[in-house]
């Protein structure tokens, strides 16, 4: 089957990338910081934005000259450019960088401590908030996060008398980033929904291009195997008994148009096969490759739903027999166990023998009964040649023994 692709994927949640895996981050950031998820991220943070901006008028008025005002100010959009870039960045990194930029954008909230004091801790809400969209972990998440608000309370209870007042901001913390958090996770869950869905459907997709090329090259292996013994007949024919080669070359134009039939019924998905059918078709290649046949009269002893699957195997198998075999008598037995089609001719080679062909018939053959829940294995048969033998689930047991190389 064709491998699916992984695309690269950024935003939160999504699995930690190990720093031995892919390329080095900086290979990826542009690819991030430009991102759908980003952008989304981006609009939401900006709102988050206006706390940092509020300080401005406090910076203003605490600062001793217009540089330093200035210098606050710088400090001040330089914050809240770090804070939007911060969770596009983590994104690409593993656990252990995810927490260095947390920590780093805890310790940029510190160098406002000139000009805000003790009123930094209402910047921490930002560091929490990335650790809640980054940290993937929900045990470093809450740890990370109630560390931050139990300093924040420890810092607002040394410096200002008890009240209520003094819990607003840790719980702002508390609250906040794992508000955050669980957002994140719900996005992420959303997002691994959406491209599992995009993978089962290439999936599908593929199954079905496999399943079709498989059922066009069991019927057209098996008619055109038949056309071709039909017009070599007919050619041999055509001046000892004219009659005779027209009726055959009346058969090559029906088996013709059969298969255009059967070829457009298995694109469209309602082809049907039967054992019975099968078993009438079969009938006539033979004669009409010169082979003996000995088939059974009924397919009533075959189990209703393996009968399908017991028709492709007649039909592979004896397809096998008229191109490769050399054989002179073919044997079809049926029972309520399988069906077994066994020949008189080349017999198998090596890898046949050890059940490793690789043909495409054979192959698909494996495919179409694997699926099924039976197996397959090849070998010689009763009367000296090859022998295929699908086992199929639970009681039934379905066997096919032919003689002759792979189709």
């Amino acid at each position: 089957m064709r491998k699916i692709e992984e695309p690269r994927r950024f935003g939160p949640g999504w699995p930690i990338r190990p720093a031995s895996a892919g390329p080095d981050p900086t290979t990826v950031l542009p690819s991030a910081l430009m991102s759908p998820r980003a952008y989304s991220w981006y609009i939401g943070a900006t709102f988050s934005l206006f706390w940092v901006y509020s300080t401005i008028p406090d910076i203003v008025r605490r600062s001793g000259s217009a540089l330093e005002s200035t210098a606050g100010i710088v400090l001040v959009v330089a914050f809240s450019l770090c804070f939007l870039a911060a969770a596009p960045v983590a994104w690409t990194l593993s656990t252990r960088g995810r927490l260095l930029v947390c920590g780093a954008m805890f310790a940029l909230t510190l160098v406002f401590v000139p000009w805000l004091g003790t009123g930094t801790v209402g910047l921490w809400t930002y560091p929490g908030v990335i650790v809640g969209m980054c940290v993937f972990s929900w045990t470093l998440t809450s740890t990370a996060i109630g560390a931050l608000s139990v300093l924040a309370l420890v810092v607002r209870a040394l410096t200002q008398p008890w009240s209520e007042a003094v819990l607003v901001q840790p719980v702002i913390i508390l609250s906040i980033p794992l508000m955050m958090a669980a957002f994140a996770r719900t996005i992420a869950v959303i997002n691994e929904l959406r491209a599992t869905q995009a993978e089962l459907e290439a999936v599908t997709a593929e199954r079905e291009r496999s399943r079709v090329a498989r059922d066009i090259h069991d019927i057209l292996g098996h008619s055109l195997t038949v056309i071709t013994v039909k017009s070599e007949l007919a050619a041999r024919l055509i001046d000892a008994d004219p009659q005779r080669a027209r009726a055959e070359i009346g058969d090559v134009e029906t088996i013709a148009r059969g298969a255009l039939a059967d070829v457009r019924a298995t694109v469209s998905g309602v082809r049907g096969v039967t054992a019975s059918g099968e078993l009438a078709a079969v009938r006539r290649a033979l004669a009409a490759a010169g082979v003996e046949a000995e088939l059974p009269s009924s397919t009533e002893t075959v189990p209703m739903e393996h009968r399908e699957l017991v028709g492709w195997v007649i039909r592979e198998g004896v397809t096998n027999v008229i191109r490769h075999a050399g054989a002179s008598h073919c044997r079809i037995r049926i029972s309520a166990q399988g069906v077994t089609i066994d020949d008189d001719g080349r017999g198998p080679g090596t890898h046949a023998l050890a059940g490793s062909t690789s043909s495409t018939g054979l192959q698909g053959l494996r495919e179409r009964v694997e699926s099924a829940g039976g197996s397959l294995r090849v070998g010689t048969g009763e009367l000296g040649g090859f022998t295929l033998t699908a086992r199929l689930p639970a009681a039934a047991t379905l066997t096919t023994e032919k003689t002759g190389a792979h189709s």
